[in-house]
C-alpha cells in the first residue's frame, strides 16, 4: 500500500490553503530563484527514494532544501575521489590486491558490502534502506575517516610513492562502486560522474551499462574488529581534543600529540601494533606507513602508555578523560618539536635534515620533493619566507 503525500505540518494539500508542491518548481525553480532555487530532477529524485512510501510522506521546502544538502554531500564526495584520480592510470599505476595495506583492503571490505546491501535493497523496492545505507556510507566510511585520512598519503607522499598508488587504487574502486550505485536512484549525478572519469574506461561508455561488477561487489571483510577500534579510539580522542580546542591550547588536531592507556591487552596489542616511528621518516621501519595511529587519528604524536600515572604526568587534568567507545584513558597535549612547513605533522628532526628545501621540513617531505625533482626533471625552489615588520 502507499500513503499519502502531505506538506510539511501533516495537513493533506490543497488549492484552497495553498500548500501544494508543484514537482516541476522543484526541478526547475520559481519566478524568484533566490527564494524558490532550481533543484533539478536529481534532487527530487532522492526525497522519493529517502521516504517510506507505505505511510504518509511529507514534503515542503525545508524538506526539499534538506534533501539538497543530502544531494550536495554525495557530489562532493565524487568530486573528492575524482580529482584525486588525476594522475592514475589503472593500467600502470594500480597496486595488486595483496600488496594493499590493512586499511585499504578494509575499505574494499566495507564497499563490497554496501554494494551489496544496495543491491539487495533495490532488487526489493526498498529505496529508502538503499539511500539511507549510500548517505551513511559516505559520510561515516569515507567523509569521516577513510578520504580524511588519505589526504596525508595523496597530498604529502611522492607522487609515485607506494602508499599514495595504493590509495588511488581504492580510490579508483570507490568511484566506480559508488557511481553505480547511485546510478538508478541519481541518474544524471551518475553519468556525470561516468563522463569525466579521468581515465579511459575500455569497457562501458555509459554508467548504465554493465551494471555492478562481480569484483567490486566480491572484496572480502579484513580486519573489520581493528579498525573498528581504531575509529572509536579516534573518536574518543578527538572528543577530548575538543577540550583543548576551546581553551585554545591546540588549534588543529596535528597541533597535538596524544596519550593512551588501556588495560585491555588485546586493544593494548592492536594498538601497539599500529605504533609508529617517532619521527616522519620514510620508508617507515615500524610499519608501512598507511596502518598507523599518527595518520589514522591525524594527529602529530601517538603515545602509547603503561599506566594511568603516565597520563596524567605529560597532560593537565582537564585535558584528559575516559573514551566511551573505546574504554581508554586518554590525554592530550602541544605536540613537541617543530611543525614541518609541508605536512604540517610537528617533529623534533624537522629542519635537521638540510636546508636545500627550505629550513622548515621533515626527512619525508624533503624525500617527497627530492623524488618529484628526480621525476620531472624540474628543480624545487623553497619560498622566501619576509619577516614581519616591527611593531611600533
Amino acid at each position: 500500500t502507499h500513503g499519502f503525500v502531505l506538506d510539511e505540518k501533516g495537513f493533506k494539500m490543497s488549492k484552497s490553503l495553498g500548500n501544494v508542491v508543484n514537482p516541476l518548481q522543484v526541478i526547475e525553480g520559481g519566478n524568484n530563484k533566490k527564494l524558490e532555487p532550481a533543484y533539478g530532477a536529481d534532487v527530487l529524485r532522492l526525497w522519493v527514494a529517502s521516504v517510506d512510501y507505505a505511510g504518509d510522506v511529507r514534503v515542503g521546502a525545508n524538506i526539499i532544501k534538506q534533501t539538497f544538502e543530502s544531494y550536495r554531500k554525495l557530489r562532493n564526495t565524487a568530486r573528492y575521489l575524482i580529482g584525486n584520480l588525476a594522475d592514475y592510470d589503472p593500467s600502470k599505476d594500480a597496486v595488486a590486491y595483496d600488496d594493499l595495506p590493512s586499511m585499504d583492503k578494509w575499505m574494499l571490505g566495507t564497499m563490497s558490502q554496501v554494494l551489496n546491501e544496495v543491491d539487495d535493497a533495490l532488487s526489493n523496492y526498498q529505496f529508502g534502506r538503499a539511500t539511507n545505507e549510500i548517505l551513511r556510507f559516505a559520510t561515516a566510511d569515507l567523509s569521516n575517516f577513510y578520504l580524511d585520512v588519505a589526504k596525508d598519503r595523496l597530498y604529502i607522499s611522492a607522487v609515485d610513492d607506494a602508499r599514495r598508488r595504493s590509495c588511488q587504487t581504492v580510490i579508483h574502486s570507490l568511484l566506480e562502486g559508488f557511481a553505480k550505485s547511485i546510478a538508478p536512484i541519481l541518474p544524471h549525478m551518475a553519468e556525470d560522474i561516468w563522463q569525466n572519469l579521468p581515465y579511459k574506461t575500455d569497457e562501458d561508455n555509459s554508467v548504465f551499462e554493465g551494471g555492478l561488477s562481480e569484483k567490486l561487489m566480491s572484496y572480502p571483510e579484513v580486519d573489520a574488529e581493528k579498525w573498528d577500534l581504531v575509529r572509536n579510539v579516534r573518536t574518543d580522542v578527538n572528543q577530548v581534543l575538543e577540550s583543548a580546542r576551546k581553551d585554545k591550547l591546540v588549534g588543529a588536531s596535528l597541533d597535538a600529540a596524544a596519550y593512551i592507556y588501556t588495560s585491555d591487552d588485546k586493544i593494548k596489542a592492536v594498538l601497539s601494533e599500529l605504533d609508529g616511528d617517532e619521527s616522519l621518516i620514510t620508508p617507515s621501519v615500524k610499519t608501512n606507513g598507511v596502518d598507523e595511529l599518527r595518520t589514522a587519528f591525524m594527529i602529530s604524536q601517538v603515545h602509547i602508555v603503561d599506566s594511568e600515572d603516565a597520563i596524567t604526568e605529560a597532560c593537565v587534568s582537564e585535558y584528559t578523560g575516559k573514551g566511551e567507545l573505546s574504554g581508554c584513558m586518554i590525554g592530550v597535549k602541544k605536540a613537541e618539536g617543530t611543525k614541518c612547513g609541508r605536512c604540517w605533522f610537528y617533529d623534533k628532526e624537522v629542519g635537521n635534515h638540510g636546508s636545500k628545501y627550505g629550513p622548515d621540513l621533515c626527512q619525508r617531505c624533503g624525500e617527497a620533493i627530492f623524488s618529484w625533482e628526480e621525476s620531472s626533471g624540474n628543480e624545487f625552489s623553497a619560498p622566501v619566507v619576509e619577516e614581519a615588520a616591527p611593531v611600533a
